[in-house]
């Protein structure tokens, strides 16, 4: 095991990956940018660095910086959590150069999984289900243009790196199309220093289905099956359950195996997720893998009992995966709320300020993942997510409830928060029943804007 970690993130995953650090006996060195000087998980560090000014880009997305730190606490590897480097391999093979382990995928693996193109060309060669689409980036609109007419509108146009919604362009019509592949790159190279697109077909309401997998140095993958995640907002997710309501259970087992094998063959070693959606007929089209842990990982942790992030610290310190495919069982339903410092009121506009009142909600069942004290104040320069709310229960509708319950306890001020929203989709009668496609929540926010 590991002698000390450097976290290479912040706000509550950096909080989440250090207490699994001290579980496990390892230090947890913590960075910080100065907008988060002060945070107070700082406190529960080993040690904390300042790397760099408020900007994202000035700090957690400065490798030099971020390896200066790592080699002037000493520490022997760094766990990157989701978002900033997390999917980025130079940064992997830059702490393979460094003779720092890296808490999840070689850059090897992360390329061949984490850039869309090449990912499809690995699943379909291992014969998991992928959308019709162009097979290698475009080049340009008038190759865009031929795609889109052998698989037929609508479209849709992602950046081959990265995710959140950045360089995805919906396109219904030949001049939509062409109006967007220019614009995609553009957002796509901003965002994630690589500008290439590619074109699938886009299916207008479907399911967003996900397998959560663990593979480990000795060729050995598993999944823990799945979660939904169909509840966004701007490609955003908002709420994420598992297991995943009115799916066929015998053919999502054949796509959970089916995922487990991709990552075995492409030597794959960490967490890592392969997204789906599915169609209205139950068939399943991959849509990408985060090569990294997630947001909503607790879901998965809450009804299977494995900690998935202790076991991303594990497999990286050369453990094998010690559970067999046959050991994990779905126990119980599990609901994720991301609470954001956003106003729904008017238009999710970032609610960034100092937190007053800060009272949360507990009991049997009821789980708060948050870096946040009476106190804190929410920096404008990142992400709005300040917490997120998971419930679990024997059931769906049992787990609601306690969700509701608990979100009706959740305070917070003066800063705005998107827990209305989320209370009152606890007792939307669609989202009750289960089932949602993935334009369900836009459709509301649309109803309610008239």
């Amino acid at each position: 095991m590991f002698r000390r970690v450097l976290i290479a993130n912040r706000g509550e995953i950096a909080l989440r990956i250090l207490r699994a650090c001290h579980e496990l006996g390892v230090e947890a060195v913590c960075v910080y940018s100065e907008a988060d000087r002060g945070a107070p998980y700082l406190r529960l560090a080993d040690r904390a660095i300042c790397i760099g000014p408020g900007p994202a880009k000035e700090s957690y997305l400065n490798i030099s910086r971020l390896i200066a730190a790592a080699e002037i606490a000493d520490v022997d590897a760094i766990h990157p959590g989701y978002g900033f480097l997390s999917e980025r391999p130079d940064f992997s093979a830059a702490c393979r150069d460094c003779k720092i382990e890296f808490i999840g995928p070689s850059p090897e693996a992360m390329a061949k999984l984490g850039d869309k193109v090449e990912c499809k060309k690995t699943a379909k060669a291992n014969n998991v289900p992928v959308f019709p689409g162009s097979k290698d980036a475009i080049e340009d609109e008038d190759e865009a243009v031929k795609v889109a007419a052998e698989i037929g509108y609508p479209v849709i146009i992602k950046a081959a790196a990265g995710g959140g919604g950045r360089g995805m362009r919906v396109c219904h019509n030949e001049g939509t199309l062409r109006v967007n592949i220019k614009q995609a790159g553009t957002e796509a190279l901003a965002a994630f220093g690589n500008g290439a697109v590619f074109i699938e077909k886009f299916l207008e309401d479907a399911q967003h289905v996900e397998v959560q997998c663990l593979g480990d140095k000795h060729g050995n993958a598993i999944h823990l099956w799945e979660r939904n995640c169909s509840l966004q907002r701007r490609h955003q997710k908002v709420i994420e359950e598992a297991p995943s309501p009115g799916v066929d259970r015998d053919k999502m087992r054949g796509i959970c195996e089916g995922a487990a094998k991709l990552l075995t063959a492409v030597q794959y070693a960490g967490a890592a997720t392969c997204e789906f959606l599915m169609d209205r007929k139950g068939n399943f089209y991959m849509l990408e893998v985060n090569t990294r842990v997630q947001v909503e990982h607790p879901v998965t942790e809450m009804i299977t009992g494995v900690d998935i992030v202790k076991m991303s610290i594990k497999i990286a310190a050369g453990e094998k995966i010690p559970y067999k495919q046959g050991d994990i069982k779905i126990n119980g339903h599990a609901m994720e709320c991301r609470i954001c410092a956003e106003d729904p009121d008017h238009n999710f506009r970032p609610s960034a300020g100092k937190i007053d009142t800060w009272e949360t909600p507990g009991g049997l069942g009821v789980r708060l993942d948050s870096h946040v004290v009476p106190g804190y104040t929410v920096p404008p320069n990142y992400d709005s997510m300040i917490g997120k709310l998971i419930c679990y229960a024997e059931t769906r509708d049992q787990c609601m409830d306690r969700a509701l319950r608990s979100l009706q306890e959740f305070q917070v001020g003066p800063i705005k928060t998107n827990i209305p929203l989320h209370k009152r989709l606890m007792t939307d009668a669609g989202f009750r029943q289960g089932g949602v496609d993935i334009h369900y929540l836009e459709r509301i926010l649309r109803g309610a804007a008239h």
